[in-house]
């Protein structure tokens, strides 16, 4: 077992540097680099010159317009654009290394603060998400396994790919629209009201989960569909099994059964999609929910700092998202040893 997490430790080491190099070169070909970027919002804002023209990001120069050249070194000096590509990503490289993500182009802050700073966001919605989705389709599943081909099978099906074909920004202007404009039953917009510090621990509790409700519920609705029909088909197949048979020809109870012999076994394809499920919970679904609800969490960071071509956020998020997932995904394939021992890394 420990030869095998020292290998997937090691293995840590060509992804990131994998998915680091294939984005550093892509961001080399984006047009529009951070210093096209301030030069156009310098000559929207009236210090700017003509608005010379680049090529990708940190590229070369395409027409002096207007720009100073000795200003025109100080920006690519500023954002680092004055080394050469490989340069740049070596010094990228040692940084992470130390997990030294860097500082933003634009808001003058290290890009750890700013994802300490958007955090709190992406926590609340991604761990009611995930642990609702899981707590909802799981039992769910399981119903459905053990009353297959009846009604209410039938029924909670229907509901289900319903849910499921439904986008989740989709449902979440349905629920703005309705919940929040119309019946004004909750908030439009924050995770907290703007009185939040003088309110009570209680009332704190309170206004929290009626700014978190909409938000929540948009991401939900859609997300358990797999993981309940997944619960199902695995305890479909379990239950047909003749160990199942012999427990309940043993006198055990059904109940007993299910939840103390056919639930382990058929745990095993619900662990695998918990990384996936578990990142895409926190980071993947939470941009268009964060930016409709006005919520400034790490997916709205990420867009924005795409759009604005901060590179360094840019690329910080992505490494520490990666290394996240890497984590969670071999804490996953361990989870297999301890629901079936028959499991060997060897």
């Amino acid at each position: 077992m420990l030869s095998y997490v020292l290998k997937r430790l090691l293995l840590f080491i060509p992804t990131l540097l994998g998915v680091l190099l294939v984005t550093f070169l892509v961001i080399q070909f984006v047009p529009g680099g951070p210093v096209e970027q301030y030069l156009a919002e310098a000559k929207t804002a009236g210090r700017g010159g003509g608005g010379g023209g680049f090529e990708s990001g940190g590229g070369s120069y395409r027409g002096n317009q207007g720009v100073d050249p000795k200003r025109l070194e100080q920006i690519k000096a500023l954002y680092g654009f004055d080394k050469p590509p490989h340069e740049r990503l070596w010094q990228m490289l040692g940084q992470f290394a130390r997990f030294d993500l860097g500082k933003s182009f634009f808001q003058n802050k290290d890009v750890w603060t700013l994802i300490l700073e958007k955090l709190p966001v992406s926590i609340s919605l991604g761990l009611w998400t995930f642990f609702i989705s899981y707590g909802v389709a799981v039992p769910l599943g399981v119903a459905k396994a053990v009353r297959a081909g009846t009604r209410f099978d039938l029924i909670s099906t229907l509901i289900v790919l319903i849910g499921y074909a439904i986008p989740g920004f989709v449902l979440g202007v349905a629920l703005l629209v309705v919940f929040g404009g119309q019946l004004q039953w909750f908030p439009l917009r924050g995770l907290t009201s703007a009185n939040w510090d003088d309110l009570s621990w209680g009332a704190r509790i309170v206004d929290y989960l009626w700014h978190i409700t909409l938000p929540v519920t948009a991401m939900v609705l859609g997300s358990f569909a797999v993981t309940a029909m997944l619960t199902k088909n695995a305890f479909l197949e379990e239950i047909r099994k003749q160990y199942v048979l012999t427990a309940r020809a043993k006198g055990l109870g059904e109940r007993q059964v299910l939840w103390k012999h056919v639930f382990r076994n058929a745990l095993i394809p619900i662990i695998t999609g918990l990384p996936s499920a578990f990142i895409g919970a926190f980071f993947a679904g939470s941009l268009l929910i964060e930016t409709l609800f006005s919520l400034d969490g790490l997916g709205l960071l990420g867009y924005e700092s795409v759009i604005r071509r901060d590179y360094p956020v840019v690329l910080g998020t992505l490494y520490l998202f990666t290394l996240i997932g890497l984590v969670t995904k071999l804490i996953s394939d361990l989870c297999y040893v301890w629901v079936d021992p028959r499991v060997k890394f060897e």
